[in-house]
């Protein structure tokens, strides 16, 4: 019986690493001292998914060694929250006995939140029937009588069923102001959720002294933009990704935020839209005036690939931009054009995915 490597021992010696890399990186781009924002040792993983091994009568969850690519059992996953922990064995020795539950699982995934909420999402090599959704709804209320504020969904090959609801609704806090985010399953949420309050808490010092409205890109369940609200006249923020817009619209509302408008565009339409080279019908229905926006500062999140040159052209009109970035590498390409205009006035680590190689970065640019 064997379970994921782990020594939470070795978490400084690897911060101190990422701290001694990300700062050879950026040497060149003459940055402030790093301000570095460690992540809880163990429990920081407010999301986890593992396979199911069925052996005979026995079912567990497997994950595989990324360089042997050999499957190895998971009892326990301390990189995971305490609920999740306390979910895994409970949850197969409810599954085991139902042939209806088990038979043809092979994946489960597990979204939590730092307020007490769990969504099970259970994956089938098989299509569901109405005696899987009576036996999903049995074992949501065996669950919830243990003491879990739990949701499942059921899985397969273009289905989707879902036992209540899709979704959790996370709390975080941020300097004593706690703010309301749904996060659906499938879509892109911050993995460690103390992590991600020390970044919303960072991006509002960032901006405490701003003046104007806040313009953002990839801002998608508007994660920043609430967290921002509060330092600008008004944000406008661009979302591609449609569950995801659908969650920032649930989230203002939540919150009681009236100066956040969310707009579903992607980083490179509202380029042209804001260079005026097209006219989009979208902007138009929504009421959205972009010449009214008094925009001196803006926030970027992009996914990995980072910036395209064009979006990076147009976000260098701006006196300020706060970037954060899940890719040191895609930064460093996008600070080389930045660069050329702004000057890095703050610098920052945030250990979202500790015992990993990856880094998140977060930088204050402010006009040369």
């Amino acid at each position: 019986m064997s379970n994921t490597p782990f020594d939470t021992e070795q978490y400084q010696v690897q911060l101190d690493e990422k701290v001694e890399r990300m700062q050879s990186m950026f040497a060149d781009y003459h940055a402030p001292d790093l301000e570095v924002f460690p992540s809880p040792e163990k429990h920081y993983r407010m999301r986890a998914e593992f396979r199911v091994w069925h052996e005979g009568d026995d079912l567990y969850y497997i994950m595989f060694d990324q360089e042997t690519k050999q499957k190895y059992r998971v009892d326990q996953f301390p990189q995971a929250s305490r609920i999740i922990n306390d979910l895994m064995p409970l949850l197969l020795e409810l599954l085991k006995p139902v042939d209806t539950l088990r038979r043809k699982l092979f994946q489960v995934d597990f979204l939590s939140t730092l307020s007490g909420e769990v969504l099970v999402s259970l994956l089938y090599h098989r299509q569901l029937d109405e005696q899987w959704e009576k036996e999903a709804n049995a074992l949501k209320q065996r669950l919830n009588d243990e003491g879990f504020n739990l949701n499942i969904i059921g899985r397969a090959r273009k289905q989707k069923i879902i036992i209540d609801r899709d979704f959790v609704v996370e709390q975080l806090c941020v300097h004593g102001r706690k703010l309301t985010y749904q996060q659906i399953e499938n879509s892109f949420t911050q993995p460690n959720g103390k992590v991600a309050e020390k970044m919303l808490e960072w991006a509002v010092d960032c901006t405490q002294d701003n003046t104007g409205d806040l313009l953002e890109l990839y801002c998608g369940n508007g994660n920043f933009s609430l967290a921002l609200s509060d330092n600008f006249e008004r944000v406008l923020a661009t979302e591609l990704a449609k569950p995801s817009v659908v969650s920032a619209q649930y989230n203002i509302a939540a919150n009681n935020i009236e100066n956040v408008q969310i707009i579903r565009m992607s980083a490179e339409d509202f380029t042209e839209a804001m260079e005026g080279k097209r006219e989009f019908r979208r902007l138009q229905q929504a009421n959205i005036d972009l010449k009214s926006y008094q925009c001196n500062t803006i926030f970027v999140d992009p996914p990995r690939s980072g910036m395209d040159e064009d979006t990076c052209r147009m976000v260098q009109g701006y006196e300020r931009i706060l970037y954060i970035s899940c890719n040191p590498e895609t930064l460093k390409d996008n600070l080389d054009i930045l660069s050329e205009t702004h000057r890095i006035s703050r610098f920052a680590l945030f250990d979202q995915f500790p015992y990993t190689h990856h880094m998140e970065a977060g930088v204050l640019l402010e006009r040369k």
